[in-house]
């Protein structure tokens, strides 16, 4: 965004630990060097009381030569001493000629080139108190019992506000919090009155730019005494190499400021301001901040106390919001414990989830949720239309099917979320298989509230001059947010991952079992087609041969036999005949659900042509009404298609014998996902309560007396089509005909589940 030519994201990018200068109530010299050669190679332009020689000329000169020698020899037994750290330490306190009193810190850095470099910071001491036992100690030693007896984050915050103003005697101290967007919020405030209350209201993320949120916390302390101070500009030795980007000052107590942020603190009417961070587990929670109608100095020591009641506060927070944490995760994951044991005790094992909702419901703290697993789908709760999720999982795939999806805003990234958005804002999405598009989603309706900021932050930034200016009004300013969800804490989250992991493994489980049935069954078809062969070769010659001689029998021996022998040899070929085709049938049922398919297009209309001309034999003489629809050309094997159509259409020629006419129609039914045929006939139908025994092998539900036939033709109707990915089954009423349906799904469409059957 920008305004005119001003580009507003600039605050963000300003290097603003590297000023290049320092506040006015300090002085500050910069060394390079072992302890024994040791120079002065920068300077603060107000150091002169500091150095024994004018800035230009103690530049690039030893510390003896360089340094006040009072100042000098603190600053030589510090270097001695060891190692100097990375964050600022008290090394004395030194009285400087015509400047009074001041407190020497330092601390180490690394500069552009890679030398180390020990800043020295004189911060002037006039009028503060300094007497750490005589006057912080006693009032430190009060804080931190007051804040020890407190438990309630509400009370903590509220001490410590209260401990921080009496120690440093602020018009105003506020306890900011920050949220997931860096808005921050005052949670606890004391003051005297001369300045507004703040309390509850919230501040925009761009007000502290994140470059200076990092500063925050790196140095949690940072002090402003004077609002209105001009900066005092480094002076660096000529021979430093030209271009070199000034000293980092991340952790000086004396850098400059933003000039965006000086202006901000006379638009809020304080002239003096302090900071110290808050940090949990190292980030940065929320600012101690302290505010002043007029300039107003802290010291050091004081400084310090306040940060020490702050990571007092910090430790105090962090194991309330642990605890609360912890029990939030444990009764989450007892919640998991009984969904994932119910789980093991379903089948399908997907569906013990759905069959305690209010867990599933409680697990995430949620109103609504969603199971869809392959093509199921099952709501839970106050949940969107099952057509609303199975589109938002589809939206979900084309997010890169995410392992683990969460937002408190869905309409925000998925626009067709405002049609329910009144059920589902927040979603929190587990991926559970890696096969299929399978989710459990959990839902949360819009939650409709009024934000109280410190100020319009939609208000754009003004222009002055060149510079940019902050807002000039901080009156409360009344937001209306909508089109979010309560946010879902990191709890909901890891435990939703964890039973993702979870489900996870059981389908891998499940994958693994198949995997092992799926060897069984190759071992099994493995002894089959030995048994097959020994069936062929074992029982059809016994067959033959009974046949055979039964015939020579017949034929040679006639004249011997009586009327009575003749019937039994007739009947033994008849017998011996039925054995070897019931025999021939069986191995053909077998190779068929071995057998590889050979899809081609197969013309239907052409196909049941064939089968008809095929049958002919067993219509000459009947009077048969036949009624083809026109049918459409498919994808299959045309050996198995041919032999359904057969079983099919002979079905219908034999048990419609008797009707006169007999009336056989074969036709079809275009669906979204596959393409249904069926054939009807007038017989004799049968009950439909023995639709399941139709299909089995050796099911029959007439006598042989009535209707030849061996039980076995339904089967391999079934067998083929399942082959083809497609569904069977029959209806019929005593005497009233029967009509048999069959299925071949579409190309590209998804083999449909059993459980779908009419």
């Amino acid at each position: 965004m920008t305004v005119g030519d001003l580009d507003l994201d600039a605050c963000s990018r300003e290097p603003i630990h590297r000023p290049g200068s320092i506040q006015p109530h300090g002085m500050l010299l910069a060394v390079s060097g072992s302890d024994s050669g040791a120079t002065l190679i920068q300077a603060s332009a107000n150091a002169a009381p500091a150095l024994s020689l004018p800035l230009e000329q103690a530049l690039g000169q030893p510390l003896e030569q360089a340094l006040h020698p009072q100042l000098c020899g603190a600053v030589r037994s510090f270097l001695a001493a060891g190692p100097v750290p990375s964050r600022p330490v008290p090394v004395a306190v030194t009285e400087l000629p015509d400047a009074g009193r001041h407190q020497l810190l330092a601390h180490a850095i690394r500069d552009a080139a890679g030398n180390d470099v020990v800043i020295l910071e004189l911060e002037r001491l006039d009028g503060l108190e300094t007497g750490l036992i005589d006057h912080v100690y006693p009032r430190m030693r009060e804080a931190l019992e007051r804040l020890d007896a407190l438990n309630a984050p509400a009370d903590l915050l509220s001490c410590a506000a209260q401990e921080v103003r009496a120690l440093t005697g602020f018009d105003r101290v506020l306890i900011y919090r920050f949220d997931a967007d860096w808005h921050g919020t005052v949670v606890a405030e004391d003051g005297n009155g001369r300045l507004p209350s703040y309390m509850d209201l919230r501040f925009p993320a761009s007000d502290i730019p994140t470059q200076a949120r990092e500063l925050y916390r790196l140095n949690r302390q940072r002090l402003i005494p004077d609002a209105g101070y001009a900066p005092v500009p480094l002076v660096a030795m000529p021979r430093l190499p030209a271009g070199a980007p000034p000293l980092d000052l991340s952790f000086s107590v004396l850098r400059s400021v933003s000039p965006v942020h000086v202006q901000y603190m006379r638009n809020m009417e304080t002239a003096s301001s302090m900071s110290v961070s808050i940090l949990l587990h190292g980030a940065l929670w929320g600012l101690v901040s302290c505010h002043h109608r007029e300039p107003k100095a802290v010291s050091y020591a004081v400084r310090s106390a306040c940060d020490l009641i702050a990571q007092i506060l910090s430790v105090r927070i962090a194991a309330v919001e642990d605890r609360r944490d912890a029990e939030h995760r444990i009764a989450l994951q007892s919640i998991q414990a009984r969904l994932l044991a119910a789980m093991a005790q379903t089948d399908p094992f997907i569906a013990g989830l759905t069959e305690h909702p209010d867990d599933l419901l409680r697990f995430a703290n949620a109103s609504g949720a969603a199971v869809v697993f392959e093509r199921r789908c099952t709501l839970v709760g106050d949940a969107p239309t099952e057509e609303q999720v199975r589109g938002l999982v589809d939206w979900l795939a084309t997010q890169g099917e995410p392992e683990q999806f969460e937002t408190d805003s869905l309409p925000a990234l998925y626009p067709a979320a405002a049609a329910f958005e009144g059920k589902a804002t927040g979603l929190l999405a587990i991926a559970v298989s890696k096969l299929h598009a399978s989710y459990v989603l959990w839902f949360r309706p819009e939650v409709v509230r009024t934000v109280r900021w410190g100020g319009d932050p939609r208000k754009p930034l003004d222009r002055e001059g060149q510079r940019l200016s902050p807002r000039a009004s901080f009156e409360t300013w009344k937001e209306t947010v909508r089109h979010r969800a309560l946010p879902w804490t990191a709890a909901e989250r890891d435990t939703a991952a964890a039973l993702r992991h979870a489900v996870i493994g059981i389908v891998l489980r499940k994958a693994e079992e198949l995997a092992a049935l799926s060897r069984e069954l190759a071992r099994s078809n493995k002894e089959l087609e030995s048994f097959s062969y020994s069936v062929s070769h074992d029982l059809r010659a016994p067959f033959r041969h009974i046949v055979g001689y039964a015939e020579l029998l017949q034929e040679l021996e006639s004249d011997q036999l009586s009327a009575t022998g003749k019937r039994y040899l007739d009947v033994i070929v008849d017998a011996a005949n039925s054995a070897g085709t019931l025999v021939d049938n069986l191995l053909h049922f077998s190779q068929m659900g071995r057998s590889e398919l050979a899809p081609v297009s197969v013309d239907m209309n052409a196909l049941v042509a064939e089968v008809r001309e095929t049958l002919a034999p067993d219509t000459a003489g009947r009077d048969i009404a036949w009624d083809i629809a026109p049918l459409p050309t498919v994808r299959g094997d045309p050996v198995m298609m041919r032999l359904v159509l057969q079983n099919l259409l002979s079905n219908a020629i034999k048990y419609s014998r008797g009707r006169e006419p007999a009336r056989i129609a074969v036709g079809c039914e275009d669906r979204p996902t596959e393409t249904l045929f069926f054939v009807r006939d007038n017989g004799v139908g049968f009950n439909q309560a023995y639709e399941k025994k139709l299909f089995g092998v050796f099911q029959r539900l007439h006598r042989n007396e009535e209707f030849e036939g061996i039980g076995i033709g339904l089967a391999n109707v079934r067998r083929a089509v399942d082959r083809h990915g497609g569904r069977t089954w029959a209806d019929g009423r005593l005497d009233k005909g029967a009509i048999f349906y069959f299925t071949l799904p579409k190309a590209g469409a998804a083999k449909p589940d059993l459980r779908d059957l009419p």
